[in-house]
């Protein structure tokens, strides 16, 4: 059987794949990988790092960095089961799936574009079934940069082989994707979107957005149908909320919705039973909080981005009491905990070209430097996600 160019890199990589799970990574103390999307180069790139399960040291491993799948990778997920990375091209419009080897490698299989354009954000539910992306401005004409648009959000269902498939059906007027407007006659009003979460129980879907006019913050809560499809709460209209909610991140239980607001210096708590948010606590944060992620229940973790610091908080119901300040490296826009949880933690320092490493201490949440933190990037680096090594712990 003969194969076309496309068909043969196709099958190559498929080869490649198999070939590379057949292999164990480096001995048995890498714990996990991390990869690091850069986009100083055109196509951009993803740096592959493993994690040492006793040191939390992180070491690129051979032929990193891989090319992005497009121009300036801003986002990227990885699938509850391991298997696959999603990176967003912003430049291009474009989600790139790869596919991830045993040793960390990855290899490209399938793009698609978004809706709209400029895609600035995703995330996966834990059932691996829908990937929600964002796109700055939504699809209508005369649309651009320059004569901005109310963003977007499009909810692609994940096939089996882990490709994407054709975004799910609004209606007629929308008919792939959801306008992040504020009603359905308002598409003035420009409202950028900046963060998407989906809780651990899959049954909701938050997005924030700001009115860059006004510095009025936005909270959109969807409730998820059992297709997949998106149905707005609080009569069609978004929640106020800050001035401008940067980053978001929800609790194991699915009971919090914790929000970083980068203009206000906060991270506000929000109750979501039943999906609707209601405030529930605020704590203060360095200046320009620009990401947080949770380290279980326990504790959370904020970058703040023009002080270079990380923020570390114990939570108690969803209430937050400042534990320590850490210096990190300049700009940070990303924190991650390790891919096995068991113990370590990363931010991604922007202008710094630089990943930051920390052990946290299970009982008190204090912050030691990891084995050779700092760890230089090869770029500016611009986001960070992490599988487990040996597959998924779900």
């Amino acid at each position: 059987m003969k194969f076309g160019k496309v068909g043969q890199v196709g099958l190559v990589s498929a080869i490649a794949l198999v070939v590379a799970t057949l292999f164990t990574a480096c001995g048995t103390l890498t714990v996990g990988f991390l990869f690091v999307t850069t986009n100083q180069a055109s196509p951009g790139k993803v740096q592959v790092y493993e994690v040492n399960s006793e040191s939390g040291a992180m070491r690129q491993i051979p032929t990193s960095p891989f090319p992005s799948g497009g121009r300036n990778p801003v986002a990227e997920a990885t699938s509850p089961n391991a298997l696959n990375l999603y990176v967003v091209n912003q430049d291009d419009n474009n989600i790139t799936q790869f596919g991830i080897g045993n040793d960390g490698k990855v290899y490209p299989q399938s793009t698609v574009n978004t809706p709209g354009s400029f895609p600035s954000a995703l995330t996966i539910n834990s059932q691996g079934t829908f990937l929600y992306a964002l796109d700055i401005l939504q699809p209508v004409a005369g649309c651009s940069l320059s004569n901005a648009c109310p963003g977007d959000i499009a909810v692609f269902p994940i096939k089996s082989d882990g490709s994407l498939g054709t975004p799910i059906a609004d209606n007629e007027q929308y008919p792939t994707y959801w306008p992040l407007q504020l009603s359905s006659a308002d598409t003035t009003t420009v409202l950028t979107p900046t963060a998407v979460n989906v809780l651990p129980n899959g049954k909701f879907v938050y997005v924030s957005a700001w009115n860059t006019a006004t510095n009025q913050g936005y909270l959109f809560a969807y409730a998820v149908g059992s297709g997949g499809g998106l149905t707005l709460l609080n009569g069609g209209v978004p929640f106020a909320v800050g001035s401008e909610p940067y980053a978001l991140t929800s609790d194991p239980s699915s009971s919090y919705l914790f929000v970083a607001d980068f203009l206000t210096n906060s991270v506000y708590t929000y109750s979501v039973s039943g999906g609707k948010p209601v405030l529930a606590a605020t704590a203060a944060t360095g200046n320009n909080p620009s990401a947080l992620t949770l380290d279980g229940s326990s504790f959370l973790f904020v970058t703040n981005s023009s002080d270079a610091t990380l923020s570390t908080y114990s939570v108690n119901s969803g209430k937050l009491k400042s534990i320590a300040v850490n210096d990190i490296g300049l700009d940070p826009v990303a924190v991650i905990t390790d891919p096995r949880h068991i113990g370590f933690l990363y931010t991604v320092n922007f202008l710094g070209s630089s990943l930051s490493g920390f052990q946290v201490n299970a009982t008190t949440g204090a912050l030691t430097n990891t084995q050779n933190s700092p760890y230089v990037s090869t770029a500016q680096p611009t986001a960070i996600a992490g599988i487990p090594h040996g597959g998924s712990t779900h």
